[in-house]
Parts: C-alpha cells; structure tokens; sequence
C-alpha cells in the first residue's frame, strides 16, 4: 500500500508514480465510463424506442429529454462533489471515500433505470447515475493533480484515455452482448462497482489535514465556482475549446444508432455501433497513450490539441459529406486518432492552468463542467436540426463547424507553451 505524508495532500507533486497506481486508477476511470456508456450507446435508446408510443414522442424526441435531464444533474454534480472532496479530512484521503461512495451508488442507480416502466421512471433512473457517477469521476480525475508531477501527466492522461475509451467499449459490448437490457444494465452495474476495488483497496490518497481545511460558509462555497476568465484567462481558454470539442463529439454521438438505422441503412444498427465503437477505440489507443508521452518529452501542449481538433472536425464533416457504411467506418478511425490525442494532452494541459492546489477538485469540476455541458446542449440543437432543419447531413456539418471553431481557439491559450 502506498504511504503518504499529511502534508501531501496540498503540496505539488514531484515524485513519479509508478505503474501500480496508474494502472489501478485508469481502471476505476474505465469501470465509471462503462457504467455511462452502456446506456449511452444502446440501452438508453432501446428503451426510448420502447416508451415513445406511450409518451406520444418520437423516439429521438424521448432520447434527447432523458440523456438532457441526466446531463443537467452532471452539469451541477461534477463540481459539487469535487468541492466536497477537496475538503473531506477522511483518513482514507480527500478522494477515495467519494469514488467508494459514487460507484457503489452508480451500480444501484443502474439497477433502478433497468426496472423502469415509463418515461418519466426512465429519466429519474438517468438522472441517479449521473449525480452517483460524477462523484466517483470528480474524484478520480482530481487524483491526478493531487499526486502526479506536471511532466508525467500526459502520460498518465493518456492511460486514462486509453480507459476511457476501453470503458465505452466495455460498455457497449457488455449492453450489446447482455442478451436484453436488464441484463445490459446489470453487467454494467457490476463491472462499474467491481472495477474501482483495486485502486481504493491498494492506494491511499493525500490525507487533508482538518486545520487545513477551510472555514464552511454557503455564500464562500458558492462563490468559489465562478472563476474569473478576466483574472484566469487560461482557465476560461481552455474550458471553452474543450467545451466546443466535446459539443461537437456529443452530437455526433447522440443519434448514432438512429443514423445507422434511418441515413445509412445498415440492417443491424446496435451491430453497426459496436463495430463502429471498436473501430474508433483501436485507434484511439494507437495515438492516446504516445501522444501524451511526446506531449511530455517536448513540454508542448497546444499543438496536439489544435491538429487533433482539426482531424476530428474533418472526419465529422465526412459523416455529413458520405453517409455510406465505409464512409462511417473511415471516419470512426480518424475520430479515433484525433480523440486519442486530444483526451491525454488536453486533461494535461487542462491540471496546467488549475489556479489553485486547495480547489483541485472543484476547479477540475468546473473544467469538467465542459463535458457535461454539451450532453445537456447536443440534444437541444440536434433534435430540430433532425426534424426541421435539413437532417443528418446538416446536423453533422454543424458538429463539424463546432469542433473546428474548438481547435482554432486553443491558440488563445498564452501560459502554457
């Protein structure tokens, strides 16, 4: 087990960790993801197929106000509960207990979306996994500045892109090979409980100190989670590139099985996403972990982001331009080679400009936020792109415009090289 100073806990890092830890907190980074994305990608929109009759909706129309409702309470939750954790005095550290606490309840969670029998139990169900997970998340992504020295974070965010996108995949097969949804939910469940157990029983975070922590007072807390983009200008940058980026990936991810289904007619849609998902991963992971590595070794961020921006605007575009079946395919690997690089150098270059060691958690919360955000606003702009204003070809030239405009302003960001 690992040992740790008091003091630790506020202090930045300057020892490398070792394998043991990454490969343990990745894992509990993959088991969250899975818990998100096998709903996501397949359970979420079955069931919204399944209530659209009764809730006299289309299917996409039930899918946006479910996955929109759940992305408001991850929206508030992500930095709430990393504010929490940056003053909780457990011995156990300022993170573990909430990762214990988020993925036990994010297993339940699922078990209750499984159960449900209408749409409004539909979007109560989302809505628990969300507030449960994202406080699992907070703390897991908070870890990494608490404890990682600032030249070894692409690395380390790199292995936990890699997990990401190994917990959507996950996710997806375990909801696609489950043999229903209750048993998609309940496979899900169990990996996102049972994936976190080798991080918070094996390593210890960074105990805060009870006099360290901050005199309590709602008007202080509160006031604490806007970040002034006049004093941080870096800080507002970086969240608004990766804000754009993520909106532009969130609308093309939004109806992806209705795509397949209704643009491309492919005859086996969920079939068509999981290959479509295992494609995109493969590649991902050939450019996630090396592209933080490099990121490391040159002490550059902005330019893995920019082009990595571009490459995914580009392939976006090619969704809108070819909606065949090969067009999907290829445009998956390039999103995947794009994505890879920007999910490590982005999250290093994003602990870069965090202002203060005190407000790691929040802080990473209200960068978080940029995650969230777009699943709350993909569904708000998609739905009538769909219906009204020109389908799935404008909708993806949209997100494609979107993701561009995201890489173009990472260059606004002037503190880190």
């Amino acid at each position: 087990m690992t040992t740790t100073r008091p003091t630790d806990a506020l202090a930045e890092p300057v020892e490398r960790v070792g394998g043991g830890w990454t490969s343990a907190l990745a894992l509990a980074n993959a088991a969250i993801w899975v818990g998100w994305y096998g709903p996501l990608q397949i359970l979420l929109a079955s069931q919204a197929e399944d209530f659209a009759p009764g809730a006299s909706m289309s299917k996409e129309s039930v899918l946006a106000w479910v996955t929109g409702a759940g992305a408001v309470v991850s929206l508030l939750a992500t930095p709430l509960f990393g504010a929490l954790s940056d003053r909780t005095t457990s011995r156990r550290g300022r993170r573990t207990p909430w990762i214990v606490a988020g993925s036990a309840g994010g297993a339940v969670s699922l078990l209750l979306l499984a159960g449900a029998g209408g749409l409004w139990a539909m979007v109560a169900g989302w809505c628990l996994v969300q507030l449960t997970l994202n406080a699992s998340w907070a703390a897991v992504t908070a870890a990494v500045p608490d404890q990682v020295p600032r030249l070894q974070r692409g690395a380390v965010g790199g292995w936990l892109g890699a997990a990401q996108i190994l917990g959507v995949v996950g996710g997806t097969g375990l909801a696609t090979l489950g043999g229903g949804i209750g048993a998609g939910y309940a496979a899900c469940a169990v990996f996102t409980l049972v994936g976190v157990l080798p991080y918070v029983l094996a390593h210890r975070d960074p105990p805060l100190p009870v006099g360290a922590r901050p005199e309590w007072s709602w008007r202080g807390f509160l006031a604490g989670f806007w970040l002034s983009p006049r004093r941080h200008p870096d800080f507002a940058w970086a969240w608004l590139t990766r804000f754009l980026i993520n909106l532009s990936n969130a609308v093309g991810l939004l109806y992806l099985l209705f795509y397949l289904r209704d643009r491309v007619g492919y005859p086996d849609p969920q079939e068509g996403v999981l290959i479509l998902t295992v494609v995109n991963a493969a590649t991902l992971l050939a450019t996630v972990v090396v592209s933080g590595v490099w990121s490391d070794r040159v002490g550059r961020r902005k330019p893995f982001v920019y082009w990595s921006g571009l490459l995914m605007a580009a392939a976006t575009g090619l969704i809108a331009l070819w909606p065949t079946w090969p067009g999907a395919l290829v445009a998956s690997a390039l999103l995947g080679l794009g994505f890879g690089v920007f999910t490590s150098v982005d999250f290093a270059l994003m602990t870069d400009v965090l202002p203060k060691a005190l407000d790691r958690g929040k802080d990473l919360g209200v960068i978080n936020v940029a995650n969230s955000l777009p699943q709350v606003a993909a569904p708000v702009l998609a739905a009538p792109i769909v219906t009204h204003l020109g389908g799935y070809r404008t909708l993806y030239l949209v997100a494609a415009v979107i993701g561009l405009a995201g890489a173009v302003l990472v260059g606004r960001i002037r503190g880190v090289e």
